[in-house]
């Protein structure tokens, strides 16, 4: 997990995934974030991704923005 300047925004690494309840990150230090999102990141569904957001929950992430890693 990298930390970028504002405290709460962080971006968290690892393998985007789908279920039947929706997007989810299983982060490369074994935490596994259920996603909220603005748009739906069909191109990046099992690829390694970078997720910036705010974790709301113990395995809540609202992200703001999803890129490949």
């Amino acid at each position: 997990m990298m930390v970028k300047d504002d405290q709460e925004t962080r971006e968290y690494a690892g393998l985007l995934q789908r279920d039947a309840t929706g997007f989810f990150l299983q982060c490369d230090d074994g935490e596994r974030y259920r996603l909220e999102l603005l748009r739906t990141p069909i191109d990046e569904v099992e690829k390694r991704v970078v997720v910036t957001g705010r974790a709301t929950g113990s395995a809540l992430l609202e992200a703001d923005g999803v890129r490949l890693a």
